[in-house]
């Protein structure tokens, strides 16, 4: 089952993990690293690490064996991908603060920015740094996917510079080297090319100006069904037409079906249907279970009534709305048994959090040729103490 990334634990191995747990497959990992470097060459385009949707530094070594740079929102992301990965450094954020520009500076090769305004507040600063190229992300106000939440040219979006608005204010972008879009969510080649048809009919007339465009995000690469020759055809046209580099920056294919969340059930009870509460949490281990929402894959689980045993699965916080979903299983649940996640690894540790003040999962490597897990991190008191003052 590609959910679950390859990942294949003994009895053995599952009962030693220290619950909750992620467990990422460096092996699986370094399979879709491949793939972007294999894109990256043939279409002889630039694939960067956005941080938002993995950052998970120990692996830098191996990521950097295959991708030109990362990809940052924030000064300690920038300060991560300058620190642990090396590479080219890109830097956007829907607005710079002048402490943020101060740092930025130090580290940066690329900065874009959300407008004109924004642009026109550090052009200054940006003269003493020539090494820097900086680029304005554009608003298509073309959308490719339907949850509002990670529609970023829905109506009112507070990301990107539309079309007008660029007209506006165009004598404030003299001096840009690159442009910037994004506004795909886990979409095919199929949607970037809509969207960059968008593009070229609103933004090209600044092309001749330019000497780099960043696709943005949101191409699932390394999903088996992506078709990636046409995503190949889509940036080898473009370069030919245009002559400019091109830059991708995709979070979650690069993690995508690498890692699970192994969890622990702690009490079965009866409430007018079963329920089963596990040591992990949606709102607090994978918050994106409520946010986007969607329902995550189980291993041997089935959608409610399916199998013979239905539980509902609640997380341990207090939070009412902490609840994974309903899944049935072909046995009845027991104290101890453990639940294993699927596609864990992308948007789990870069958004949990501490409510309650629960531990964050410990964080396990597995390789597939020793099929055994080493542990990374276990966390403690101390890092939930460290949040706070």
């Amino acid at each position: 089952m590609e959910q679950f990334g390859g990942i294949n634990l003994s009895h053995y191995e599952l009962a030693n993990l220290k619950t909750p747990c992620y467990v990422v497959n460096e092996t699986q990992l370094e399979r879709n690293l491949k793939l972007l470097n294999d894109v990256q060459t043939k279409a002889e385009c630039k694939i960067l690490l956005a941080f938002k949707g993995f950052a998970m530094w120990r692996l830098a070594p191996l990521v950097m064996r295959y991708l030109s740079g990362t990809s940052a929102s924030s000064v300690s992301e920038a300060m991560l991908g300058y620190n642990e990965f090396g590479g080219e450094l890109h830097v956007y954020a829907p607005a710079f603060s002048d402490a943020d520009m101060a740092e930025h500076v130090k580290m940066a090769n690329h900065i874009v920015f959300n407008s004109p305004g924004q642009y026109k507040r550090f052009k200054s600063l940006l003269a003493d740094h020539p090494n820097i190229q900086a680029g304005i992300r554009l608003n298509p106000e073309h959308s490719e996917t339907d949850t509002a939440i990670y529609d970023p040219s829905g109506q009112y979006s507070r990301l990107g510079t539309t079309y007008n608005n660029l007209l506006e204010n165009i004598e404030d972008i003299e001096g840009i080297t690159g442009l910037h879009f994004h506004n795909l969510c886990e979409l095919n080649a199929d949607a970037l090319e809509r969207t960059l048809a968008v593009v070229e009919e609103k933004f090209s007339f600044l092309f001749k100006r330019i000497s780099w465009i960043n696709f943005g995000g949101g191409h699932h690469i390394t999903r088996s069904d992506y078709d990636v020759e046409a995503l190949i055809r889509i940036i080898k046209a473009f370069k030919v037409k245009y002559k400019l580099e091109v830059y991708l920056e995709p979070g979650e294919a690069i993690a995508l079906n690498t890692g699970v969340l192994v969890s622990s059930v702690e009490d079965v009870f009866h409430n007018d249907m079963d329920i089963a509460i596990l040591d992990t949490s949606a709102t607090a281990h994978m918050p994106d279970v409520l946010e986007m929402p969607y329902r995550p894959y189980i291993l041997n689980a089935d959608e409610a009534n399916k199998k013979e045993f239905t539980y509902r699965l609640g997380g341990v916080t207090c939070l009412a709305g902490d609840v994974i979903g309903d899944y049935s299983f072909g046995k009845r649940l027991r104290v101890g048994d453990r639940l294993i996640f699927g596609d864990m690894a992308h948007y789990t540790m870069v958004k949990n959090n501490t409510f309650n003040g629960v531990c964050l999962p410990s964080i396990y490597l597995y390789n597939e040729e020793t099929e055994k897990c080493r542990v990374v991190k276990h966390f403690s008191y101390e890092d939930y103490k460290g949040r706070l003052s």
